[in-house]
């Protein structure tokens, strides 16, 4: 897990984790009341990166089991959110993270659990032959 692509899933799931709490924290602290719902699953949003984060830095056979689980949640819930923020717009009068499916990070909430997904299984088939 800690090779080349590895590292550079490893190093972009860091980035994310910082921002995303970054922006929760102040979305929560600050304007908490301006759009709940949205705020809220920002800060479940940075808690995912930071789990998902925490997990590839590990490696090990449970890390890498709760970084499927982490990356799997984490795509389920830019798809759910993307939709929601389409359909219910009134309850996402900010947006958070995942909303209009990350558009507002260059949609890379989207992609990176998809490439998170790909690489775990990836280096999962190869520990398991190895």
């Amino acid at each position: 897990m800690h090779t080349g692509p590895g590292r550079a899933l490893t190093a972009v799931y860091g980035v994310f984790a910082l921002s995303a709490t970054a922006r929760a924290g102040y979305q929560l602290i600050r304007e908490f009341d301006v759009a709940p719902i949205a705020y809220s699953l920002s800060a479940l949003a940075a808690v995912i990166y930071i789990l998902a984060t925490i997990c590839l830095v590990i490696g090990n056979r449970v890390a890498h089991r709760i970084a499927l689980t982490a990356c799997g949640i984490e795509f389920l819930g830019v798809i759910v959110v993307g939709i929601l923020s389409h359909t219910h717009p009134e309850d996402f009068a900010k947006p958070s993270v995942w909303s209009n499916f990350g558009s507002g990070y260059g949609f890379i909430p989207l992609v990176l659990p998809l490439i998170g997904l790909w690489w775990l299984v990836h280096v999962g088939r190869r520990a398991a032959k190895g």
